[in-house]
């Protein structure tokens, strides 16, 4: 029987059968007349700022007649698997290079129908105003995992800062610093674990650094960040749904409940830059 663990820590049997009573489906009265009812849609997220969000979400897609019914989990397995199993009918927290890997890796027929929002890799240094700033043989520290040293390549080559190879850091290859074709100021990159970063930034001329320790280290994206991230960035977060489901109407509104206003004020006032809308 498989289980989950919920956000406070209790397991539960079979995610089917705890959430088949939030089924897609249309009521039928003990008369057998058949009365309209609103859909629920089982929109699978993770625990924290995300369900946040949603809960934003179910309150816009209410007034459109569109009940949401969300799902919390603690990790980034699940999620992908119980929308296989049809256990939800979408899910909200991955970006687009994860997708691939598991569409890959697991042979998920799941397609992404909306951007969400971005955690936005910043450059970040207490010397420098601008990129363009950075000098010949200067130092600038990037995370030293796979997936983020990517990132932050990428980053510095939207910046003007660095080219990359022709290809290199797309399609589900990570560049690294071998892939740097073109190097016109000679910078030295240093690869630190992405949670030294911040610490770091008095000893180099800048520094890529993930969100979530930016701002553990006191810094706001917005404010104290030399560059961002595009919103559009591949690694913006999607909504996921099964192949054969993205053209029902449903989808179209649960889109559009999320890419609403309210939910772009909601980030804004909430997250502080943290968030930032990609839609």
């Amino acid at each position: 029987m498989s289980k989950f663990t919920g956000r406070f820590g209790h397991t539960y049997p079979s995610i089917h059968k705890a959430l088949c009573v939030a089924a897609v489906t249309f009521g039928v009265a003990a008369s057998g007349t058949a009365l309209a009812q609103e859909p629920t849609v089982r929109v699978g997220t993770v625990s924290g700022p995300d369900a946040q969000v949603w809960q934003v979400v179910q309150k816009v897609a209410k007034r459109e007649g569109l009940n949401i019914k969300v799902v919390e989990f603690n990790d980034y397995v699940q999620p992908n698997a119980a929308l296989d199993a049809g256990d939800l009918d979408a899910n909200s927290f991955q970006h687009q290079p994860y997708l691939d890997s598991q569409v890959k890796q697991r042979g998920y027929k799941m397609v992404s129908v909306g951007y969400t929002y971005i955690s936005p890799l910043g450059i970040y240094s207490q010397k420098l105003k601008s990129p363009k700033d950075l000098p010949q043989g200067a130092k600038v520290a990037v995370p030293n995992d796979p997936s983020n040293e990517n990132r932050a390549l990428l980053l510095l080559a939207a910046q003007g800062a660095i080219k990359l190879k022709s290809g290199a850091g797309t399609n589900g290859v990570n560049a690294t610093p071998l892939d740097i074709s073109e190097n016109p100021k000679k910078l030295k990159i240093v690869e630190l674990d992405a949670a030294q970063l911040a610490r770091a930034l008095p000893d180099v001329a800048a520094a890529v650094i993930n969100t979530n320790y930016a701002l553990a280290a006191g810094l706001q994206p917005a404010r104290n960040a030399i560059a961002l991230e595009d919103i559009h960035s591949p690694y913006a977060n999607i909504i996921v749904v099964r192949t054969q489901d993205k053209d029902k109407p449903w989808v179209k509104k649960l889109v559009a409940a999320y890419q609403s206003e309210d939910v772009r004020q909601f980030m804004k006032n909430e997250f502080k830059g943290a968030m930032v809308p990609s839609f």
